[in-house]
């Protein structure tokens, strides 16, 4: 897709254009920062962050109207009724008194806020939603198949799998919007086990259509308890993802269209901050190697200092429901947004990352629940510590040629099988793929078309020492998993679903760290940006923020069987949030 150059959005339409809290406690900012007033006793004042502390906003805005009510009431001219000839000088002496009045006691938000190191960003979550006997994607167990291929038509929209019979927990499309007046990235995540090139082509013309333009990168969570007949999957579509289905695709095109327009509608100014850290060890390793717990969140927040949107990634299979779940459900990340939505009341838009050697550590939906909880609060923890960057947005992209894609028949039967004996997949898998990678604020981010081994994505990371790197997988394409060469000879299910042989995976890390490079040189941090980002503290205010301290009241299969962890408890309770949300146009 052609990289639009596009410019700055416009103001917000919202109220969080200006910071009246901020502003009224601050003096006033200009556009290098102000002066703070140290406190009794001579003790710093917290780091400016992203997030207000102190009085919220609105209680700021009350404030400030009560104050300009009484200064209106103290200019009404009152006793006897003036003269003929001096009914006008008593008119204009009275609105100078209003004016006066409103200028000393009106909110801030009356004028706009100058916010130098803002760019403008916007964000929705709608419902994802699919026809009714919709079969799931995911596994390609029997439990999980028609006795039968419906050669009949019995099923409208099945062919290889049988139809799902409801609901666990509702599925989302969500989408962030972000604009540095120069590059436009539109950055959408949805509960779905993948999503293909050419799906990803069909995405981006029907954003075209609809007027939404920018850089498209297309995330699938890769929950197996999603909707499948979504995808012309080819080879993957009667293994685990059932045959395209017209408008099973459409519905789910739909509501990632929906969910960009909205984020679009929502644009306003936002400063942008990065935390990384540990993830709760909810995860055990396929390979004899460490596997990367490693959690990334980004943050959006208004002036103001009110989140707008949350970016957030921790590697994880969507497969703590085993194949005889037949009810839709996003699994553990799924409910980990849902949570994350409902303490901070903005969208959460989950990226997977390096995830192919990588299983939950337990399975069961108590468990899910319970491993979304501690997903949850990890990612909280971190976004109370996340620091301002820079408001810069960059995209580049670069096509990757490929071996030759082979399956090894060793790899998938056993040792015993001489390494020789493959079978040519050239006729249902592309040659070439498509890498994605960019910049948000102090972020790098790359986009890797499959599940690649946790030590090729650390690979990717180390190139980048010092920068918080995010390796989106499963997005805007799928073409199996990627193991290093000194792995792929061992026999197993993550080395049998490796289709383009020992070498591909280094092939695609060494693009990626080319890309992330130019990315650097391109647009790097210059002196004035490393000043800017140094000269601020975290986003989140030390003494109080706007986000509540509870998490809110209202073929695979054989590969997840280690269990050598154990998750933290809790619970979950993000549903009801996540709903409210979706009925928010401007959520």
């Amino acid at each position: 897709m052609a990289r639009p150059r596009v410019a700055r959005a416009g103001r917000a339409r919202r109220g969080d254009r200006a910071a009246p809290a901020a502003a009224t406690a601050g003096g006033g900012r200009g556009a290098r920062g102000a002066r703070r007033r140290a406190p009794p006793g001579g003790v710093r004042a917290p780091p400016r962050t992203l997030l207000a502390g102190g009085v919220a906003p609105e209680v700021g805005q009350r404030a400030a109207g009560r104050a300009g009510g009484a200064g209106r009431r103290a200019g009404r001219v009152s006793g006897r009724r003036p003269a003929p000839g001096g009914l006008a000088a008593r008119a204009l002496a009275a609105l100078a008194l209003v004016a006066l009045a409103l200028a000393v006691g009106a909110p801030a938000s009356a004028a706009p806020p100058r916010c130098p190191d803002c760019l403008a960003a916007g964000a929705a979550r709608v419902a994802l939603t699919v026809p009714p006997g919709t079969p799931l994607a995911g596994y390609g167990s029997l439990a999980r198949r028609l006795w039968v291929p419906d050669v009949l038509d019995r099923y409208p929209h099945a062919f290889w799998f049988r139809p799902h019979v409801g609901t666990l927990d509702s599925l989302a499309a969500r989408a962030l919007v972000v604009d540095d007046g120069r590059e436009r990235l539109v950055w959408l995540t949805a509960d779905l086990i993948a999503v293909t090139r050419e799906f990803t082509a069909r995405v981006a013309r029907a954003l075209d259509a609809a007027g939404v333009r920018g850089h498209l990168v297309l995330s699938a969570s890769h929950t197996h308890s999603g909707p499948g007949a979504f995808l012309r999957a080819g080879l993957f579509g009667p293994l685990a993802a059932e045959r395209e289905d017209p408008a099973v695709r459409e519905a789910v095109i739909a509501s990632l269209v929906a969910a960009a327009r909205h984020a679009t509608a929502t644009l306003g100014p936002a400063r942008v901050g990065t935390a990384v850290g540990p993830g709760p060890a909810l995860t055990v390793g396929r390979l004899p190697r460490p596997v990367d717990r490693e959690l990334v969140v980004v943050l959006l927040a208004s002036p103001a200092g009110r989140p707008r949107a949350l970016l957030w990634s921790y590697p994880i299979h969507g497969t703590m429901l085993g194949p005889r779940n037949l009810q839709l459900s996003g699994d553990v990340m799924g409910l980990a947004a849902q949570a994350l939505e409902q303490a901070l009341g903005v969208p959460a838009l989950y990226v997977n990352g390096a995830v192919g050697d990588v299983s939950p550590a337990r399975h069961g939906y108590a468990e899910a629940r319970a491993a979304a909880a501690a997903l949850a609060g990890a990612a909280r923890d971190l976004v109370s510590r996340a620091r301002p960057g820079p408001p810069v947005v960059a995209v580049a992209r670069r096509t990757v040629a490929l071996p030759a894609p082979r399956l090894s028949v060793r790899n998938c039967v056993g040792a015993w099988v001489p390494a020789v004996i493959r079978v040519p997949l050239g006729w249902a898998l592309p040659d070439d793929t498509e890498l994605a990678a960019g910049r948000l604020g102090d972020l790098r981010w790359v986009t890797v078309p499959g599940e690649l081994q946790s030590a090729l994505g650390e690979r990717i990371k180390r190139a980048r020492p010092g920068r918080p790197v995010l390796v989106a997988g499963l997005t805007n394409d799928y073409l199996g998993y990627f193991v290093t060469a000194e792995d792929y000879p061992r026999p197993g299910y993550v080395t049998c679903a490796t289709l383009y042989g020992p070498e591909a995976g280094a092939r695609l890390v060494g693009a990626a760290v080319e890309l992330l490079a130019a990315l650097d040189d391109a647009r790097g941090t210059g002196s004035a940006e490393r000043r800017q980002a140094s000269g601020q503290g975290g986003l989140l205010a030390r003494r109080r923020v706007a986000v509540q301290d509870a998490l809110g009241d209202g073929l695979v299969e054989g590969a997840d069987r280690r269990d050598d962890g154990r998750p933290r408890l809790g619970t979950a309770r993000g549903e009801r949030g996540a709903r409210r949300l979706d009925r928010r146009a401007d959520a």
